[in-house]
């Protein structure tokens, strides 16, 4: 370090010092930079590396191709899917003794009536499964749009439609449902209709709150300056990074729906007797499932439907709750504690 006339000169940042040490800190940053992953990736990431949403996906995706080739499927008179996976009709009567335990021949036994209960179970995940599904998208669907028209146009609008949205939830949703389905009949889209009236709501409060913060975003208010339409500002900016949260509902729902059309199943009101659906198998084998029929307890007939309701629910559950850590940025991947 020398000294001139007051000026201090230091050695290594000279001119050409400096652009070398400019260069290298530039060269740094940008191999530390590392692009943030889409939403997409970041819950494929995280559901690839945790071993219980693995094993959920993998019990969801058997239960749900069990169900779809368990009886051959006909639309209109065509046969759309002509496998038969299941070993007898599940509707056919005297397959088997009256409450055989189960045997190489019927693997989880048969009920009152002599039906075979694996070919029950497995085709009565058809209905369970399928209106939790339809039910989902039907819901998220209707409340997303709801939900962004009031959080985006916010004023006299927000309050009319958030007080409706009130009356909604003022009452029990399956309370609600119940009603429905004992006074339009019991059926599939009788309770697609039930589940998606009620289920609705919840949707359109969760994306409200996400638009009042992310309609505040600078990219929004320049889409505004450019002359974009309400629309296309909504559904081309705004809902696309709104949406996180509703992913996560809508795959804890599918499980909330099923486990609400099994319970209006086993009070009698959802399909009709005889139905191979889970919660009607249970309704139908209710008297065996403390003591038994006739001081027998028979706890295939109940035991076999009622799992298969726990796992599928159990397992979305598991998926829902690690795609819930994947959109929390305040959560580190690295701690996560699935198992990844």
């Amino acid at each position: 370090m020398s000294t001139e006339r007051g000026r201090i000169q230091i050695s290594g940042f000279e001119t050409g010092g400096g652009e070398d040490w400019e260069s290298e800190t530039a060269q740094e940053k940008q191999e530390e930079y590392v692009e943030p992953m889409s939403l997409w990736r970041r819950i494929v990431s995280r559901l690839a590396r945790d071993r219980l949403a693995l094993i959920g996906i993998v019990v969801v995706v058997l239960m749900t191709v069990t169900a779809l080739v368990a009886r051959p499927i006909s639309v209109s008179g065509m046969t759309v899917q002509p496998f038969s996976l299941a070993p007898f009709d599940p509707t056919a009567t005297a397959v088997g003794g009256r409450h055989d335990a189960p045997s190489m021949t019927h693997l989880m036994g048969t009920n009152r009536q002599g039906q075979d209960m694996l070919s029950r179970v497995m085709v009565g995940g058809r209905y369970s499964i399928s209106i939790g599904l339809v039910v989902t998208a039907i819901a998220a669907t209707v409340g997303v749009i709801y939900g962004s028209i009031s959080g985006y146009f916010g004023g006299w609008v927000d309050s009319v439609l958030m007080r409706f949205l009130d009356l909604v939830f003022a009452f029990p949703a399956l309370v609600l449902a119940l009603i429905l389905v004992a006074l339009f009949g019991g059926g599939f889209w009788p309770l697609v209709g039930a589940f998606a009236l009620v289920g609705w709501a919840s949707y359109a409060r969760i994306i409200r709150g996400e638009i009042l913060k992310v309609k505040q975003n600078e990219y929004v208010l320049a889409a505004k300056a450019l002359g974009a339409r309400d629309r296309s500002v909504l559904f081309r900016h705004i809902i696309p990074n709104a949406i996180a949260p509703v992913v996560v509902q809508a795959t804890l729902s599918i499980g909330t729906v099923v486990i609400g059309v099994a319970a209006l199943g086993f009070l009698g009101i959802g399909f009709s007797p005889g139905t191979p659906e889970w919660g009607t198998m249970l309704d139908a084998e209710r008297d065996t499932l403390a003591t038994g029929a006739g001081g027998a307890w028979y706890w295939w007939a109940t035991i076999f439907p009622g799992l298969m309701i726990f796992l599928f629910v159990m397992s979305m559950n598991m998926i829902g709750d690690v795609i819930n850590d994947a959109l929390d940025t305040q959560v580190d991947d690295v701690g996560h504690g699935g198992g990844g």
